[in-house]
């Protein structure tokens, strides 16, 4: 009832609005201390950035709207604080909320992403008379995907064949594009998503946003680390693979693997019919 009597506040008496076109947002339910079920629209434009919510009392609406042409479609990634608290994360669209985060999600660290044509971020507090040493805090992070029909990026598809069609462009619209061999996995100290680092050596860099993977001295090779699902099964061996992949919140995550041999052939097929959507150096 109380989210239904929030919600309709919203539409009917126009309750505190809030806009901005920067990264970051921080703001105190302490502003509505008399008015404990104010709604309050917040609006971030940036790739990424954070919100903190100190006190949290009533509900706020993050809107992320990103200053790119309207047909991107972008897939929301948020990571809580661990010691965020004291609020719900739903996603809101046509006054319907569906549940994103709870607040013992928040805490295990979980992260969830969305696509932001599910709706708008609804961040609810919870009913407590004592909202002293509360704040509810979290990281955003967005992710173009890469066709209508294309394959977002999260962790959840990272064990997913790519298709033909989404493999080659991996190769142009990844983070990271990388050839070489898995060469140790071992488990995450912090495992909440049920995940694995796994150390690559590398023959080939073909792209990275920042420096994931580094050079060995007096061995022409590359090494660094990525992250994958647990239940993707990495194994260590010579088999070489092409790893496409994103940085979330600064840690390389794997989406596409193909074996090197596939994407080879694939790649110079592509080439020979002018297909391919980016040109690399293979041998």
């Amino acid at each position: 009832m109380f989210l239904f009597i929030l919600l309709s506040a919203l539409v009917l008496c126009g309750c505190a609005q809030y806009s901005s076109d920067q990264c970051n947002w921080t703001g105190s339910g302490l502003t509505h201390e008399s008015h404990a079920r104010d709604v309050e629209q917040v609006y971030l434009r940036c790739a990424e950035g954070s919100l903190e919510w100190l006190y949290p009392t009533g509900a706020v609406i993050v809107n992320l709207r990103p200053n790119l042409p309207s047909s991107t479609l972008l897939l929301a990634c948020l990571k809580p604080r661990r010691d965020s608290r004291g609020a719900t994360l739903f996603l809101e669209r046509a006054g319907e909320l569906r549940a994103l985060l709870s607040e013992e999600e928040q805490a295990a660290g979980v992260v969830r992403c969305f696509g932001l044509q599910e709706g708008a971020l609804f961040v609810e507090a919870s009913a407590r008379r004592d909202i002293s040493r509360r704040v509810t805090a979290f990281q955003y992070q967005l992710i173009p995907t890469q066709t209508p029909g294309g394959r977002p990026y999260s962790p959840a598809a990272a064990c997913r064949p790519c298709t033909d069609d989404q493999l080659l462009m991996a190769l142009c619209t990844s983070d990271f594009a990388v050839r070489g061999r898995i060469h140790h996995v071992e488990d995450d100290d912090d495992d909440d998503e049920g995940q694995v680092s796994v150390l690559l050596w590398l023959s080939r860099v073909y792209r990275q946003k920042s420096g994931v993977f580094v050079s060995v001295r007096g061995r022409g090779r590359w090494t660094g680390r990525v992250k994958m699902p647990v239940r993707c099964e990495p194994r260590a061996g010579q088999e070489e693979f092409l790893f496409t992949g994103h940085l979330r919140f600064g840690e390389p995550w794997v989406t596409c693997a193909p074996l090197y041999t596939h994407f080879s052939t694939l790649y110079r097929s592509a080439l020979h019919a002018g297909t391919n959507p980016c040109h690399i150096h293979t041998d």
